[in-house]
């Protein structure tokens, strides 16, 4: 039985000489097992604890010499062994969780003289340096020749750069780093990422940066991302569109999207309510959808798209009358707020409704309306602007949509006051 932690041993007898304990753990790597008792030639169950200036490592006999367990904070990977002779007290910290309750219940066993048969014991012997040194919590890799093929992954990683490797695919030791906060792919040959990268709960940034990615899929924005991702850079990519539900990452706060092929941003990107830096610029977007008025950034780059100026007279109208009963249903659905769920409705019909358009009347339609396009100036939604073109302009083509002909000649009507003032 082996236990990686930080451990510190304190003599009990060191404040009677006026001395403190240095109060600081060290790495240290500890171990069950037998040892040959020299006075008595008995294989006895010791303890051992080896660090990277003891690797031959300190040794404590366990048979009824443990005085007390001191648990209360097992979950948190902390414990204390306070041993009868010497008068020590082991104290261990950062260790996982579950190999410190197995850890302590071997060390019980062995106090209480259990059969040795029945106890996992580990052979004591001294320990390699990179046994007991810090684990790494950060790696960079930017040469396929630095690329490890045999051995995996530090378990500790909380931030892993791999570049200029030319990977295809997502390595799926990758996946396996619980920790991992930040994981940096770019400058490879990534075509597809797996779903799995969705396990990871602790990620908070994904940098994919130049990179063939075609598509960002479904399953990983309703993964665990929707609670950890908040920095997203798909910049230098061969993206045309982002899935509906992509805007159910609702703690990105800088989404990067620069020099892909995108002729569309995600329908209700405006549920993006803590996105703070949006670029997307040097893209192929003809106008920004009508929930892109619900943002509330503090830069935003939108250069190099093909925007023009539109005419809201330039419309298409898609409407029927009388409206049929399925559009009246969903609109009511959407207006009231009432629930709904694959449980209850056919799935397509719950993706209509996660779509649905929001007209200037504040009321929903789905696929009857009239549509059309307005400028905006985008210093609403945002404090800095990048330059739209090259006449200075900030202002870019927003989609509008109206539920009836009511609300579109409303709309026209105050289009032409604020046009006459």
């Amino acid at each position: 039985m082996k236990l990686q932690c930080e451990a510190e041993v304190i003599n009990r007898m060191l404040p009677t000489y006026g001395v403190r304990s240095r109060g600081k753990g060290t790495r240290a790597v500890l171990s069950i097992g037998r040892h040959l008792d020299k006075t008595t030639t008995i294989n006895n169950v010791y303890l051992m604890i080896c660090t990277l200036r003891d690797k031959a490592g300190s040794k404590y006999k366990l048979k009824e010499n443990i005085e007390q367990f001191f648990t209360r904070f097992v979950e948190d990977g902390k414990a204390t062994i306070r041993l009868k002779e010497p008068a020590v007290d082991v104290c261990l910290s950062k260790a996982d969780a579950n190999n410190l309750k197995n850890f302590l219940s071997a060390a019980r066993l062995a106090h209480r003289g259990a059969d040795l048969d029945t106890l996992p014991l580990s052979t004591l012997t001294s320990v390699r340096a990179r046994d007991v040194e810090k684990p790494k919590s950060k790696l960079t890799i930017t040469s396929k020749k630095d690329y490890p093929l045999t051995s995996g992954f530090p378990y500790s990683l909380e931030q892993l750069q791999v570049s200029y490797c030319k990977l295809s695919r997502v390595d799926m030791r990758m996946l396996t780093l619980k920790k991992l906060r930040k994981l940096d792919l770019s400058n490879n040959h990534i075509k597809k990422l797996p779903a799995t990268i969705g396990d990871l709960s602790s990620l908070a940034e994904l940098i994919l940066h130049n990179n063939h990615l075609e598509s960002f899929s479904v399953d990983l924005c309703l993964s665990t991302l929707q609670k950890s991702l908040q920095y997203l850079d798909l910049s230098q990519n061969r993206l045309h569109g982002l899935p509906a539900q992509f805007c159910q990452l609702r703690e990105l706060v800088h989404l990067k999207l620069d020099d892909n092929q995108l002729v569309r941003l995600p329908f209700r990107i405006g549920r993006l309510s803590k996105l703070r830096f949006l670029s997307a610029a040097r893209n192929q977007l003809p106008y920004l959808p009508s929930d892109f008025r619900k943002l509330s950034l503090e830069n935003l780059d939108l250069s190099g798209n093909p925007f023009s100026h539109p005419n809201p007279l330039d419309h298409t109208i898609q409407l029927k009358f009388p409206l049929p009963l399925l559009e009246m249903a969903a609109r009511t659905t959407v207006n009231h707020r009432i629930p709904y769920g694959p449980h209850l409705i056919p799935a397509h019909l719950c993706h209509d409704l996660e779509v649905a358009k929001t007209c200037d009347c504040g009321k929903a339609c789905l696929n009857f309306f009239i549509q059309t396009c307005v400028d905006m100036n985008l210093h609403l939604v945002s404090h800095t602007v990048v330059l739209v073109d090259t006449m200075a302009g900030t202002e870019a083509p927003v989609q509008c949509h109206f539920c009836s002909l009511t609300c579109y000649s409303e709309f026209l009507d105050k289009s032409l006051q604020r046009s006459t003032r």
